[in-house]
């Protein structure tokens, strides 16, 4: 059998996407799956330097690997009215060079900060140490991700949310992409078509059967959080729209990339649509 290995975050909406396959409830013919899980913008780097075949990213990283990598139309995170939070310490005035932690150069947020504080003083760290660097005054300010946007501490509080930015450089509501997965162009056409199926199917597995799936990561210690904070993460992050990319989500990655290449971040247009596995090999290698 061929092991496939899959690289994703350590966040519960990411693993919640993967484990229908970790646990055996789907699986493809002839492949063994694995994991591995690293933080979002090691994860970036390594699509960057072309490490696995199958990988997490940020969406906002997706124009500098479109050659190498194509955009898989499942286990896709937006936010709908919510998304990574700027905090800082209850009721201190931020200056105009604030000095802010954000948790990845490659990062949506990270593209969407740069442009809305231009004269901020960014220092990149592990998501999972953003919140302490505020507390302790490491940072003036910090972009909270993942998790941490529903278990923040009382002492701090919300800047700004990087929803309502998002909106203001879009011009209308569309959702905000945040992370999505992409695959490697070299490998088999029928093969890449098999892999997003699976996907695809594991991600519908585990919305059908979220109580059971969820009971068992809260049971195995795979998630940071607890129960309660579980269900409210996963209707944010791996939702019924996380299943696969619908087309006013399309319509927010093609803005995004947009919004990226007026602001210098790419050297040139991209479309997603231009970048997907064209599924309709199959229907014409069996009509």
């Amino acid at each position: 059998m061929k092991k496939t290995l899959i690289a994703h975050s350590p966040d519960a909406d990411d693993i919640f996407m993967y484990y229908a396959i970790k646990f055996g409830w789907v699986d493809m013919k002839d492949t063994h799956f694995d994991n591995i899980a690293k933080d979002i913008q090691t994860l970036n780097e390594d699509a960057l330097n072309g490490v696995y075949d199958i990988v997490a990213i940020s969406f906002a990283l997706y124009p500098h690997i479109k050659e190498e990598y194509a955009p898989l139309r499942t286990a896709v995170s937006f936010g709908e009215g919510y998304g990574p939070k700027v905090i800082k310490r209850k009721g201190q005035k931020l200056k105009r060079n604030f000095k802010v932690a954000l948790s990845g150069e490659h990062t949506t947020n990270a593209m969407l900060f740069r442009i809305a504080y231009p004269d901020a003083r960014i220092t990149y760290m592990n998501f999972l140490e953003i919140e302490d660097a505020v507390k302790e005054g490491k940072v003036d300010a910090g972009v909270l991700i993942h998790e941490s946007i529903l278990t923040f501490a009382d002492e701090l509080e919300v800047e700004r949310e990087m929803w309502d930015i998002w909106q203001e450089l879009a011009g209308k509501e569309l959702p905000l992409p945040l992370g999505g997965m992409a695959i490697r162009r070299s490998l088999p056409l029928n093969r890449a078509i098999d892999y997003e199926n699976t996907l695809t199917k594991a991600v519908q597995v585990a919305r059908d059967h979220k109580e059971r799936l969820s009971q068992m990561l809260l049971e195995r210690d795979l998630v940071r959080i607890d129960g309660a904070t579980l269900e409210k993460y996963l209707e944010l992050y791996a939702n019924d729209d996380s299943i696969t990319l619908s087309p006013v989500q399309y319509e927010a990655i093609n803005k995004l990339f947009e919004i990226g290449y007026e602001h210098g971040f790419y050297d040139r247009p991209v479309n997603v649509h231009d970048y997907l596995i064209p599924t309709q090999y199959t229907e014409l290698r069996e009509s």
